[in-house]
């Protein structure tokens, strides 16, 4: 399995960027699906962002569509998650996941993941 670390979270005006980091571990990082998700104070994580083991598939909920936006480098074993036009309800902790793929498949569902990150949180103020 690989390790995750998060990074590039901060405190940023309502309409600012942002963009996450996902640090990966081990050699094999190119067979993982990765995965964005949140939670929110007193809500359910919620998924936030997918992409593909290649990069080659991405998928986003309606909530972020068009503003979020995730990117792989695999060379760096790195993920990114470019967040513009931020809004006051995308304050949350931020996590990234991953699981092992054989081919281009996306996930979308938490359980689906078996490696997390410990999160970075994003405050997005008014």
């Amino acid at each position: 399995q690989v390790q995750l670390v998060e990074s590039g979270g901060g405190l940023v005006q309502a309409g600012g960027s942002l963009r996450l980091s996902c640090a990966a571990s081990g050699r094999t990082f190119s067979t993982y699906a990765v995965g964005w998700f949140r939670q929110a104070p007193g809500k359910e994580r919620e998924f936030v962002a997918a992409t593909s083991r290649s990069g080659s598939r991405t998928y986003y909920p309606d909530s972020v569509k068009g503003r979020f936006t995730i990117s792989r480098d695999n060379a760096k074993h790195t993920v990114y998650l470019q967040m513009n036009s931020l809004k006051p309800e995308d304050t949350a902790v931020y996590y990234c996941a991953a699981k092992w793929a054989t081919i281009e498949t996306i996930f979308n569902k938490e359980y689906e993941y078996v490696s997390w990150g410990q999160g970075t949180q994003v405050t997005v103020s008014s």
